[in-house]
């Protein structure tokens, strides 16, 4: 007998699935490396780093301004997470955040932090949800198993069309959806 009962596995099989689904529908990694970007911005300026007997303080007369980017930052990685229709302002604020620590709060958190929010960032600047696959309309094989429309083999249907080929995908005077003014998408 198992310490572990089935039941158990398969509620975390089930959270496991859901999160993924969660995790899927919007920019979840630009959203952790923006909080994470927050982190040492926002703390670093405050810290007392000790060096055997001697206290070395990182806090500036900017500290205040460290403290609100890093703030800012988490704010909006958060946002990338619970509001992912605004995915494109996060990014772009969370680009403009980190460059303003350079110069505010040391050197943008000893560089991680700035580095964290650039890529964070362009993640969410870039990413765009994922689209459903539309249903394709399925391909003709060949001629029905009973012989045709006619019920001869070889025989033309009722169009006129003999049933042994089918038409190419090109044939045909009317514009698909993919083609217009004679442009045609890649692909």
């Amino acid at each position: 007998m198992s310490a572990e009962s089935p039941g158990a596995r398969d509620r975390i099989s089930r959270l496991r699935r859901g999160f993924r689904h969660w995790r899927w529908q919007r920019p979840f990694w630009a959203g952790l490396l923006t909080l994470l970007a927050g982190l040492p911005i926002g703390y670093l300026p405050y810290a007392n780093v000790t060096l055997g007997q001697l206290t070395v303080r990182m806090s500036t007369t900017a500290g205040s301004g460290s403290l609100i980017i890093g703030v800012l930052l988490i704010v909006l990685g958060l946002t990338m997470w619970f509001q992912p229709v605004v995915r494109v302002f996060a990014g772009v604020a969370t680009i403009l955040l980190g460059l303003v620590s350079l110069p505010v709060s040391n050197f943008g958190g000893f560089l991680v932090g700035f580095l964290l929010a650039l890529f964070g960032g362009g993640m969410s600047v870039a990413w765009a949800p994922g689209e459903a696959p539309a249903a394709q309309p399925a391909k003709d094989a060949g001629p029905a198993p009973d012989g045709g429309a006619d019920g001869e083999d070889g025989a033309a249907g009722p169009d006129g069309a003999d049933g042994g080929e089918p038409e190419p995908a090109t044939a045909g005077a009317a514009p698909d959806q993919e083609s217009r003014n004679g442009r045609h998408r890649a692909g």
